[in-house]
């Protein structure tokens, strides 16, 4: 869950302009209570401002066969996009 003025990492996204608007809103808090998405809330957006990419963790891929002696190590890093939740509404 996130709240406004959160700074979270999602994989990239190819989006030109300085902010984004997500309309696949699965789960919502407000004073009411809790309200779940059969599978998305209709009418509910977050807008959010990209700060920027950045690369993630190293992941290390190993092939390895018994008994021949091979071994090959290879590795990728994720490009992921830093965004800024700004406001949440229904």
């Amino acid at each position: 869950m996130v709240s406004e003025g959160d700074l979270i990492s999602v994989e990239k996204l190819e989006a030109q302009k300085d902010s984004v608007v997500l309309s696949e809103v699965l789960l919502l808090r407000d004073s009411k209570g809790l309200v779940l998405g059969k599978p998305f809330i209709p009418n509910a957006k977050v807008t959010a401002k990209i700060v920027g990419d950045f690369k993630g963790k190293k992941v290390r891929v190993v092939k390895f066969k018994s008994k021949s002696r091979y071994t090959r190590t290879s590795g990728h890093r994720h490009i992921k996009t830093k965004i800024l939740i700004e406001k949440i509404s229904v």
